[in-house]
């Protein structure tokens, strides 16, 4: 997320939304000192929770590390809409993240040092809706980071973009799945613990192995032996995907605005 956001070194960054704080702190790292992160929330749970959780985890840095971490996340419980009217006058570098979760959107725009990079997030279901009034204030070729759950908040986002004909061209639609793998030493089914079996070519009349008929009669012992005991390379391992997956967490859409120069939009005119 934040290399699709280009978070910079020293960006003054608005973030509405502020969650449980996690993106705060990420962001906060990203900007480094000389950077800026004000957190907007209008929950007051969520105000104080991100608030708690970011102090806690800077604490336990500042202790570990024994250097201070800096000072540039500022928490505000407000709603992000009041201060929409402030933002008109500001050229945004980049829009980084346009989330919407549920029915639920948010949006971040980040900015340079230079020209004062905001990042604005809102909650409402459809991003496209607020977009026109954004991308007045984007820089040509300032992208935008799209989060979204819903493949059709995908499709009526581009939707709404064409059909207000806005300068934005869509770069890319991924969708981001995570599969978690069960990675273990392989008991049987009473507990004990399994062997690797290694192939023999030298069979008895029986069909066995004389390895092998020798282990079997000792087999119990070393069975129950702790998986510590084991040599190098003598314990069997499961390695697969585990069964149950969250198959989906979300799709990220990267926009950049893209404006027609005069010369490109007379060739493109009807005549």
């Amino acid at each position: 997320m934040l290399l699709m956001m280009d978070v910079n070194p020293g960006d003054v960054i608005l973030e509405a939304g502020s969650g449980s704080g996690a993106l705060s702190l990420f962001l906060s790292r990203a900007v480094g000192p000389e950077g800026c992160i004000h957190s907007v929330e209008v929950r007051s749970d969520h105000h104080y929770a991100s608030r708690k959780n970011f102090l806690t985890w800077k604490s336990a840095w500042e202790f570990g590390s024994g250097r201070r971490w800096p000072d540039n996340v500022n928490f505000i419980k407000k709603d992000v809409l009041d201060a929409m009217s402030d933002l008109k006058a500001v050229a945004f570098d980049a829009v980084s993240n346009i989330r919407a979760s549920c029915g639920v959107a948010r949006y971040r725009l980040v900015f340079s040092p230079v020209c004062l990079v905001l990042q604005v997030a809102l909650d409402m279901l459809n991003p496209q809706v607020v977009l026109p009034g954004i991308v007045r204030n984007l820089k040509q070729g300032a992208v935008c980071a799209v989060y979204v759950v819903n493949i059709t908040q995908v499709i009526d986002l581009l939707e709404g973009i064409r059909s207000c004909q806005l300068p934005l061209i869509c770069e890319k639609v991924m969708e981001v799945s995570v599969t978690n793998w069960l990675v273990a030493p392989l008991l049987r089914k009473d507990g004990r613990i399994s062997k690797r079996v290694t192939p023999q070519c030298n069979l008895t009349a029986e069909g066995q192995t004389q390895d092998q008929s020798d282990d079997d009669d000792g087999q119990t012992e070393e069975d129950d032996s702790v998986i510590g005991s084991r040599p190098f390379g003598q314990l069997p391992y499961i390695a697969r995907p585990l069964p149950w997956q969250v198959g989906h967490t979300a799709f990220l859409v990267q926009l950049r605005k893209c404006k027609a120069t005069a010369e490109a939009t007379e060739r493109g005119a009807p005549r």
